[in-house]
């Protein structure tokens, strides 16, 4: 098999807006490790080499060269293994025949795996000339420039206000903190983990490039700070996003509470539960772990005192919780740490905004103006 010969007659992507624009589905061939530090949101890895071949064969080439690499790849990828890997790909192509293939930089392992693809099932795959290097970097550059033709508008609002139920009504919107896998405070933590920056990045700039293909350049977004969790909102967009008018929604306390029990309490509760499996008592444990340890991130906020209050009273509810199954205990948490904690913090905050406040009312009230804005 001669490195130069390999794909010749095969197909070769290089439009990459279309490719994005178009949801293509995506056959990433990287290492599992590289895929772990980045990917696209419509990528699957199915890989030519796994961690230990990746690490074997780079390490030969660095020694002894090209050719050397090449065999000793050949080596380990062999046999059963071969097969294996082939299978997995012509599944993959056989679901997915509008799909592309593609490894880092769009070289030897890209075409290999066409190559052997194309020999084992004749499926022509196309690949991704420059692979994801040349994605990831023309993903970066659209964040540096999209953001310079959007319109933003941006929502805020007392924590609990129930800004992300709204935002997931316009369907002019970008939800960031959905993107984050986040809520973007203390207790925003999820179930499920974040994204790593690369791919929060990643699928940022793909779902800019989307509105903005289609001329839906007045974006309503959720008034976030430069960090959502471990991830942060890159400088450009982030940026503009400082610059832009902000609506104030108004949510009554009571409902507020009631908003924060649910996402907080009962859609936390549950996800953990999920994430275990179904099993209730693991589930329990871990949601019980988030709760005390979202409430540690903040204790020099609210001080030794009243750190003490909160802390016993959730474990109270904990408790409770766990003896008879019944969540209504956390009420109080809720009040505590949205009233007493959230809300002044809220105040200092949305009192530095005032030059750029444009509107203020109830969620109906915001609705009827992003409308008469052209916000649908």
């Amino acid at each position: 098999m001669n490195p130069k010969d390999l794909g010749k007659h095969l197909p070769l992507i290089d439009d990459l807006h279309s490719l994005f624009l178009s949801d293509r589905p995506l056959l990433d061939v990287r290492a599992p490790v590289e895929f772990l530090e980045g990917a696209f949101p419509n990528a699957v890895n199915h890989p030519l080499m796994d961690d230990a071949d990746r690490e074997a064969i780079g390490t030969c080439y660095k020694q002894q060269g090209q050719d050397a690499a090449i065999a000793l790849g050949m080596q380990r990828v062999s046999g059963d293994i071969k097969d294996a890997r082939v299978a997995a790909w012509a599944a993959f192509a056989r679901e997915h025949p509008d799909g592309v293939l593609y490894c880092f930089r769009g070289g030897l392992r890209s075409r290999i795996s066409q190559q052997l693809l194309y020999e084992y099932t004749g499926i022509e795959y196309p690949r991704v000339e420059g692979g994801y290097k040349q994605m990831r970097q023309f993903l970066r550059e659209q964040l540096d420039s999209l953001p310079n033709r959007l319109q933003p508008i941006i929502l805020s609002g007392r924590t609990g206000s129930g800004k992300t139920r709204f935002l997931q009504t316009i369907t002019q919107m970008i939800d960031l903190e959905g993107t984050a896998n986040h809520r973007g405070s203390a207790f925003g933590s999820q179930a499920q983990r974040q994204p790593t920056q690369i791919q929060f990045e990643n699928t940022l700039s793909i779902a800019l490039l989307r509105k903005v293909s289609q001329e839906q350049t007045t974006l309503l977004f959720e008034d976030e700070s430069r960090s959502i969790g471990s991830v942060h909102l890159p400088e450009t967009f982030f940026k503009r996003l400082s610059e832009a008018p902000v609506i104030l929604m108004q949510v009554p306390d009571e409902e507020r509470v009631e908003i924060s029990y649910q996402e907080y309490v009962l859609d936390n509760l549950q996800a953990f539960i999920t994430l275990h499996n179904g099993d209730e008592a693991t589930g329990f444990a871990a949601f019980s772990a988030y709760l005390l340890g979202s409430l540690d991130k903040i204790q020099r906020r609210l001080g030794g005192v009243r750190y003490q209050q909160v802390r016993q009273t959730m474990q109270a509810a904990l408790a409770h919780q766990e003896r008879t199954g019944q969540t209504e205990g956390h009420y109080d948490v809720v009040r505590l740490i949205l009233l007493d904690y959230y809300d002044p913090m809220y105040d200092y905050q949305i009192s530095k905004k005032q030059d750029r406040l444009v509107f203020t009312g109830s969620p109906a009230e915001v609705r009827d103006y992003l409308n008469a804005q052209g916000i649908q």
